[in-house]
Parts: C-alpha cells; structure tokens; sequence
C-alpha cells in the first residue's frame, strides 16, 4: 500500500507489540499514523522514532481516521479503549474500521463487533501470533473475525505486520483461533519440556538429541526455537508466563461454554501457576522446565 493508498491510521495502546507494530506502519506502510498510550512518554517516544502524531486520548486518536487499531492488555483495557470515557468507539467516523488486535475474549470481540454495527462502522478482532520478535521483524501471524467487505479493505494495511493473515469467520472467530493456537502450544511446550527433562536424566546430550529429532516428526517451533535456552535454563527469550496464563484462562472459560473438553490444557495452566509460585511470572513460556527441575 504505497503512495495514493496511503490511509489515515490511529494505534492504540503502544507495548511491546503495539509500539513496533505502529512503527511499521510509518515505515513499510506509508501510512499517516496517530499513536495513543496510556502513559503519554511512550507515546512521545515512539512519534520522535517514527514521526508519526501523538494523542491525549484513544476519542482523539480516532478523530477522522479510516482505521483504527488497537493492542492493549486485555477485555477490560479494550473496554476502556473502545467504549470508555473518551473512548475511540465515539470519535470514529461512519465507514472506518476498528482492528482490535489484542488477546480477548470471543464474548468482547462480538459485543464490540454489535456497537460498532449500531454506531456505522465496522469491526475486526484480529489477535497476532509471533510475539515480539515477530512484532518487531514485521512478521507476525494475523488471526481475524469480522465481515468480508471490511476485512478485504483493512488486510493490506494489517500486511504492514504481517507474515499470514486470514479472516475465519464473523466476529469472535479471530479469538477462538488464537485459542487454538495458544492450546496447541501449551501442550507443546509441556511435551518438550519433559522431553529435555528425561534426556537429562538418562544422560544424553540434550543438543544432539535434539538436533536428531527435530529432522523427524517432533519437529515443532518451540523445538527449533527455545531448547537451547531451556537446556540452559534461560526464560527471557518473548512471552510471559503471566501472559500465557491469562490467554488460557480466556480457553478454558470459553470451553465450558461450548463443551470443548481441555484436559492437558487445564494441568498445563495448573503447571505456569507452579511456575508462578517459584518467581517465574515474567519467565518466558518454555519455563515449564524449571518446574521439573526443581
């Protein structure tokens, strides 16, 4: 989207996913950007880096813009962002579109999704996969819900950070597939975590082991990724365990709506809150090695 596509984009909520998120948008997009944050020095910071407009609030932020983004914390900053005092839902104009690409609730993205139909513009709950690496290398993963005609118009300006980006269905589809990715992790991090716990004890070598399986059929992200921190038993290396653990608690709540039985998911959960307990709030997720270990 270059030259004559350039849109009038606002982002709300400038952490480290929203902040380089917004940066590519000036940068790879061309895109005339307006940033709010909750504490205004981030979002001074990020306009001296980027160039981009700054905002007192998110009503101001999305004065007059064709989209709006947001990456905040969770249902209740989204809330706060969106149909709060001052919110961005008031300001927006008939026809914009509302990308929310925060970690939520599928029950939040529909009740958003209502009040942005009823107000004249649209909405499009888009969580991302990637983390912030995947932020800041402008390749993150894009899980979306919302209308055809709104998606097809917000998709080339998302492409600013993104590898893959797909609509899935109406409103709340984009957070039930970021449940399914965030399940199929927890067990994948568990599944690799006992397996470098055992090749320790029988007295391997947990790197040539590794680098033998992960040419076969275990072969995962996580693998490729994190089992040399994990053998060294680094956890800084992207998201939190407190993090991950608000993300499945949204997956086991939304399981007891539609019945969906999440056994290994539940003791995954049970063990983050172990890791937890042992100072491991701010651990990466593959953390759950340490647990076994102790």
């Amino acid at each position: 989207m270059k030259g004559t596509d350039m849109a009038k984009v606002a982002f709300l909520g400038l952490g480290v996913m929203g902040f380089p998120m917004a940066g590519h948008l000036v940068k790879k997009g061309g895109h005339d950007v307006t940033v709010y944050n909750r504490t205004a020095a981030k979002a001074k910071s990020w306009a001296d880096q980027f160039g981009g407009r700054t905002a007192a609030t998110p009503a101001e932020a999305a004065k007059d813009q064709d989209f709006v983004m947001a990456c905040v914390g969770n249902d209740h900053d989204l809330r706060a962002v969106t149909t709060g005092d001052d919110g961005a839902f008031a300001a927006m104009k008939s026809g914009a579109i509302f990308v929310d690409h925060t970690t939520a609730s599928a029950e939040v993205a529909r009740e958003l999704d209502a009040a942005a139909t009823k107000a004249g513009f649209a909405f499009i709950d888009a969580p991302v996969s990637g983390g912030q690496a995947g932020a800041e290398n402008g390749v993150l993963t894009v899980m979306c819900g919302g209308s055809d005609g709104a998606y097809a118009k917000a998709e080339p300006v998302i492409a600013s950070y993104a590898r893959m980006c797909k609509l899935l269905g109406p409103a709340g589809s984009g957070q039930l597939t970021k449940m399914v990715n965030q399940i199929c992790i927890a067990g994948l991090v568990q599944g690799l975590s006992e397996g470098i716990h055992f090749a320790k004890k029988a007295g391997l070598d947990v790197n040539a082991v590794i680098d033998t399986i992960s040419k076969g059929a275990a072969q995962s992200w996580q693998m490729e990724n994190r089992h040399k921190t994990m053998n060294d038993g680094k956890y800084d290396f992207g998201f939190a365990v407190e993090w991950m653990r608000k993300d499945l608690s949204i997956c086991l709540a939304e399981s007891r709506r539609n019945g969906a039985s999440l056994p290994v998911t539940a003791l995954v959960d049970a063990f983050y809150a172990e890791v937890e307990k042992i100072g491991g709030r701010r651990w990466d997720t593959s953390s759950l090695l340490a647990r076994l270990e102790r």
